[in-house]
């Protein structure tokens, strides 16, 4: 019984030690692929909320700019690799890319703190304002494909 136990826990660390070494030599995405938005609000769907879900909206579409704005000149959807634009997969560029996600991480993680402790202090008209502006400027990515398109 306890060699079963020993050769199941062996199998286990192995298979976990496989399937992480391919996770860490997966292509990444440039941009997060948790930057999307799920739904996109109008003035009256936004006025008959609270102020708590208008500002999880807030910082959910914060989040999802700081994610995809700069990068626009390579790439606006996310789930494009490095190897997708033809930009060379080596470890110089990957460690760009990683120190670059660490940076947006910590930034976001400090920008998400002040948010939750300042915005409820902000008037309901400028959240749902703010919402506003920050949807139609993700939905103005959708006209700068169409403009890089042609």
């Amino acid at each position: 019984m306890k060699g079963k136990i020993i050769l199941f826990s062996a199998f286990f660390i192995m298979t976990t030690a496989a399937v992480t070494a391919q996770a860490k030599n997966a292509p990444r995405s440039i941009i997060s692929t948790t930057a999307l938005i799920r739904k996109y609000h109008d003035q009256k769907e936004l006025s008959g909320m609270q102020k708590g879900e208008l500002l999880e909206l807030y910082i959910e579409r914060i989040k999802v700019l700081v994610k995809t704005l700069p990068y626009i000149a390579l790439v606006t959807k996310p789930g494009v690799t490095m190897a997708d634009l033809g930009i060379p997969d080596d470890s110089e560029h990957k460690k760009v890319l990683d120190a670059q996600a660490v940076g947006t991480t910590a930034f976001l993680d400090t920008t998400v703190e002040f948010q939750r402790k300042m915005m409820p202090y902000s008037d309901k008209g400028n959240l749902i304002a703010a919402i506003l502006f920050y949807e139609s400027t993700l939905k103005s990515l959708h006209e700068f494909n169409e403009l890089n398109e042609m």
